[in-house]
């Protein structure tokens, strides 16, 4: 995570790579969203892309992004398409029942994760097929945005872990910064005019645990090698300390108050 820092991507050469390559590999409906919210957004806001070299240009790559907004995708893929790929997402597979938003998923190849289901391992076998196919694959290991008051990132799920050492692909930390301005967590309101950053790191140094049984042990070892990484970045992009404390974890049941 040291020495120096890329210069920000120019917001105008942005839009025109946006627009010519947003129809590509997106199918009509994601690319139409692509053009209705995205460039909207780009001109409403101040935004930062940096870390763009760390995407590598062709073959299967994961993309371990932190999550403090609803918004964070929009933004997410406007970062990867501006630097040659097209995301697919794992998003929640209710997404897939309402109008319109169906088609965007659908035409996207968007991945649907069915939570607690005889279908939740398919969003795990359909995301890697598709990075054996050389695509690209977002995702928000913490599972949903952050809890974390202060807004950094929580423990992450090990499914990511478990991908990523059965692919072999690069795993890329990504950071998503004033995301949570544009779009609260507490509101449906966009507040535009906000500045914005996305930033990508190097990948993920994976080497103690590519090649060998996938224990759990493995996985969350793997798991948090990503989250490390991509807290570190998030440090970076606020000027601030990562602090000395354990993520906060979701899934952690919490002690009832005690009986005075």
């Amino acid at each position: 995570m040291t020495g120096p820092r890329p210069a920000p991507l120019s917001l105008w050469r942005t839009l025109v790579l946006a627009v010519r390559r947003r129809w590509r590999g997106s199918g009509f409906w994601f690319g139409l969203a692509i053009a209705l919210l995205w460039v909207p957004t780009m001109l409403c806001n101040r935004i930062t892309f940096r870390g763009g070299e760390h995407v590598p240009r062709s073959g299967g790559v994961l993309l371990a992004c932190n999550h403090v907004s609803f918004c964070d995708p929009i933004f997410d893929v406007g970062f990867t398409i501006c630097h040659g790929r097209m995301p697919r997402f794992l998003a929640k597979a209710e997404l897939w029942n309402v109008p319109v938003v169906r088609n965007v998923l659908a035409g996207g190849k968007h991945i649907p994760v069915h939570r607690a289901s005889t279908r939740a391992t398919d969003a795990y076998r359909e995301a890697i097929a598709a990075l054996q196919r050389g695509e690209v694959v977002a995702f928000y290991p913490e599972g949903t945005y952050t809890a974390d008051p202060d807004g950094w990132p929580m423990k992450a799920k090990n499914g990511i872990g478990k991908i990523a050492l059965v692919t072999g692909v690069p795993v890329i930390p990504v950071a998503n910064w004033g995301t949570q301005d544009v779009l609260p967590p507490d509101t449906s309101r966009l507040r535009l005019f906000r500045r914005v950053t996305v930033m990508a790191g190097p990948p993920v140094d994976l080497s103690p645990w590519l090649g060998g049984p996938r224990t759990r042990t493995a996985l969350d070892g793997a798991t948090a090698a990503i989250m490390s990484d991509v807290t570190a970045l998030v440090a970076v992009v606020r000027d601030e300390a990562v602090p000395q404390r354990a993520p906060i974890d979701p899934d952690a049941r919490q002690e009832p108050p005690a009986v005075a």
